[in-house]
């Protein structure tokens, strides 16, 4: 017996108990699309080499086409607040993203669709959101997750020869129902059934499915044409045990008898469509289940495998085009606004909110450039693909709070002028849905998603699975010198694998450094708790939450080799260290809540060196925030996609900081004059340039204006009237008054 067939006799039954159960749909997620460079920092060697290799983000002539043309010709006909008091998108607005195809940006030319790459379709996601959510996620969701991408991969030639070209030009708008009442973030047990029937249609048996289903949450229902459907499949003919077929996907067009769209959902009163669906007694022909019979039962592996490419894309665009749009609002807002007879981005408070917020915007920007030019070259990293869903969703959440607290009384008065309001209230969506994300930091990207990025792992898995000692000897064999290496580079020395650009060496070497520590941390874990590790959720957080500032911190160090902009130097700094910074933070939490008293008294040996890892100084942070403030060619490079809206408070403030730039200087003087004015056409008329120092003026003045409600409902006048009953009465009062009585309340 060889020495591997003999470990592996000896491992097999405790780690039969050791390792997590698995089923078979959490085996179709865990499987689900490819490895990219996550893996190397999970297994504790990124090469920057590997980094490099992959190139920088390309636009074909027809993608940069549309994006300066079809696109900034949409955004300009786009009115954030009259779209949110509407409720819907204008007809004109719907019009135009049919005939323009936008709803079709996946779909290849020869289908009728523009044939659009991943990074162009995120570009386009990204700048509508920058200045309209509603019309973001109306143009995303027939882009994302839904029939386009499941027919094209998994569709008969019949149903993309029907329903594709359809789906192009928008006389198809799709919808896909997966979320049901009682199986929300458990998608994979929706209890929708459909039962494997025949009926006789136009006289001739036809094979099916009897379906009732009850979906919610489903975006674009109320104006969907077809729907697409997940449920379970169903054969009651077979033996007990083997009736279940699995989860299945089909196409049902509206009207389908049976189904029935609900009354319309209004996820924070937001603006785009969204709704329940129901069918009781729906029959569902075999020729309407998404590749025929053959694909019976393979939906949620469909599902899965869309998914790890769709997840980088749409809600990471909506976060990015939050981040983008507060980051320019608090810059420039900083700049117009003054108190103190200052520009209050001068203030250290804001500065140290502007330069963080600047450094977030650079790390998660550059993930979700580099996961598109990966997505480009035919991966579909899954893991990626889950951070990059958490980590810019909830950076965009984190921008706009950080945005309103710097607005102040701006941020909180509803109408056309607020500049970040209505963001703020749609903020939750997209941390809510494709994965919420407390569940994917929980269990996704670590319990299930990062266990693959694991060099040993699966194997092990596969080799328990199979009964194969011998396979089972080797893998252990292996991941024991793996443990080994790390351990060596966490305590004495971490090669430097490749060669990052020169300006960030260090950096890269610390992240190299850190990745090692991650790796051995995440051994120790797994290997303490097993298969407990998967219940311990917030250990499991952390874990996931380590690797995806390493992922973040890589990004950056990549996005700045391909742009080759010395300029952003500072950004890509402060964000490498920003996100290093956290991750060395969780691994000490980790280690505080190991329930283990040696790996807690470990710890510091461990991370060793890392206390140094210290976020953004305050002298840097300052220099940061003056940098944004006084170069407007670095606030473009970080904020490219903010694009220039109808009308409304943005629109505004884009005026303003023109007339300011082109001012210079006298901004300074003009400001210090209204004070003591306060006539703004006197003060342009003793300005160099009165015409545009008026403009300047006006413009400042609509920025720093709030709305005022000219409506007067009936709650509201009701209101304004009992406030003028209440000061006539007070006013008849104080006339009964003493004189000095009656002068002492006016004065006060």
């Amino acid at each position: 017996m060889g020495l591997h067939q003999l470990i592996g006799r000896l491992a097999m039954a405790p780690f039969a108990k050791a390792l997590p159960a698995m089923g078979d749909t959490e085996r179709a997620a865990l499987e689900a699309g490819t490895v990219g460079f996550e893996g190397q920092l999970f297994a504790g060697q990124p090469d920057f080499d590997v980094l490099a290799g992959q190139g920088p983000n390309r636009l074909t002539e027809d993608e940069r086409r549309f994006l300066d043309q079809e696109v900034n010709t949409l955004v300009g006909m786009l009115d954030d607040h009259a779209i949110d008091e509407a409720g819907d998108l204008p007809p004109e607005v719907w019009q135009y993203l049919r005939e323009n195809r936008f709803f079709g940006m996946i779909i290849p030319k020869e289908y009728g669709g523009l044939g659009f790459g991943h990074y162009a379709h995120a570009e386009v996601v990204t700048r509508i959101a920058t200045v309209n959510t509603a019309c973001a996620v109306t143009v995303m969701v027939p882009n994302s997750l839904g029939p386009a991408e499941l027919l094209l991969r998994y569709g008969t030639p019949a149903q993309q020869q029907h329903y594709l070209p359809r789906l192009a030009d928008g006389r198809e708008l799709p919808c896909f129902g997966l979320t049901s009442p009682y199986a929300g973030s458990d998608a994979a047990s929706i209890p929708d059934r459909g039962v494997l029937t025949e009926r006789i249609i136009d006289g001739r048996p036809v094979r099916g499915f009897n379906v009732r289903f009850d979906k919610r949450y489903i975006t674009l229902a109320p104006v969907a044409s077809v729907v697409g459907l997940a449920f379970q499949a169903v054969d009651p003919t077979r033996p007990d045990g083997q009736q279940e077929l699995g989860i299945t996907c089909a196409l049902l067009p509206v009207p389908t008898p049976g189904m029935e769209i609900g009354h319309r959902h209004r996820p924070m009163d937001s603006a785009f469509m969204n709704g329940p669906i129901r069918g009781k007694d729906v029959f569902v022909p075999m020729d309407w289940v998404i590749g025929g019979e053959e694909r019976v039962g393979q939906g949620w592996r469909m599902l899965m495998e869309c998914l790890a490419a769709g997840r980088a894309i749409s809600l990471p665009a909506l976060g990015a085009a939050m981040q983008q749009t507060a980051l320019f609002v608090v810059n420039g807002y900083g700049q117009v606004r003054e108190q103190f007879g200052l520009p209050i981005g001068r203030f250290h408070a804001i500065a140290g909110i502007t330069a963080q917020m600047a450094a977030r915007l650079y790390a998660t920007d550059a993930a979700r450039r580099y996961t598109a030019a990966v997505l480009d070259e035919g991966e579909r990293p899954s893991v990626a693909s889950a951070i990059l869903k958490v980590q810019l969703t909830e950076a965009g959440r984190r921008a706009v709070n950080d945005g309103m607290d710097v607005l102040g009384g701006k941020g909180i008065i509803a109408g056309p002028r607020n500049l970040l309001g209505v963001a703020y209230r749609h903020a939750p969506i997209a941390i809510t849905v494709e994965g919420a994300n407390l569940l994917s930091r929980a269990l996704i990207i670590f319990g299930q998603g990062a266990t693959r990025c694991h060099p040993f792992v699966l194997e092990e898995m596969a080799a328990v699975q199979a009964q194969d000692p011998e396979r089972l000897g080797r893998a252990l064999v292996g991941h024991v010198g793996h443990v080994m290496r790390n351990l060596w580079r966490s305590l004495a020395h971490t090669p430097l694998l490749g060669e990052p650009p020169a300006d960030l060496r260090a950096e890269a070497k610390l992240i190299a450094s850190l990745s090692a520590r991650y790796a051995l941390t995440a051994d120790l874990a797994m290997g303490l708790l097993g298969g407990k590790l998967k219940r311990m959720e917030l250990l499991s957080a952390r874990l996931g939450d380590v690797l995806a500032c390493l992922y973040l911190a890589s990004a950056s160090v990549w996005r700045y080799q391909v742009e080759n902009d010395p300029a952003v130097l500072p950004v890509a700094r402060a964000a490498i260290r920003q996100q290093l910074h956290e991750a060395a933070t969780l691994l000490g939490e980790l280690y505080a809540n190991l329930p283990s008293r040696l790996l807690r008294g470990m710890a510091s040996m461990f991370l060793h060196g890392t206390r140094h890892l210290a976020p953004l100084r305050d002298r840097e942070a300052i220099a940061l925030a003056d940098a944004l403030r006084t170069q407007p060619a670095l606030i473009r490079k970080l904020c490219p996609d903010v694009s220039q809206p109808k009308r409304g408070g943005l629109l505004d403030l884009m005026r303003a900081l023109d007339a300011a730039q082109a001012l210079g200087d006298e901004v300074a003087e003009l400001n210090k004059a209204l004070r003591r004015s306060g006539s703004l056409e006197a003060v342009a008329r003793g300005s160099r340039h009165p015409d545009l120092a008026l403009a300047y003026l006006r413009a400042a003045e609509q920025v720093i204006r709030v709305d005022e409600d000219q409506g007067g409902s009936p709650a509201n006048s009701s209101r304004v009237e009992t406030g003028r009953a209440s000061e006539a009465r007070r006013a008849g009062a104080l006339a009964d008054e003493a004189p000095e009585m009656a002068l002492m309340s006016r004065s006060v």
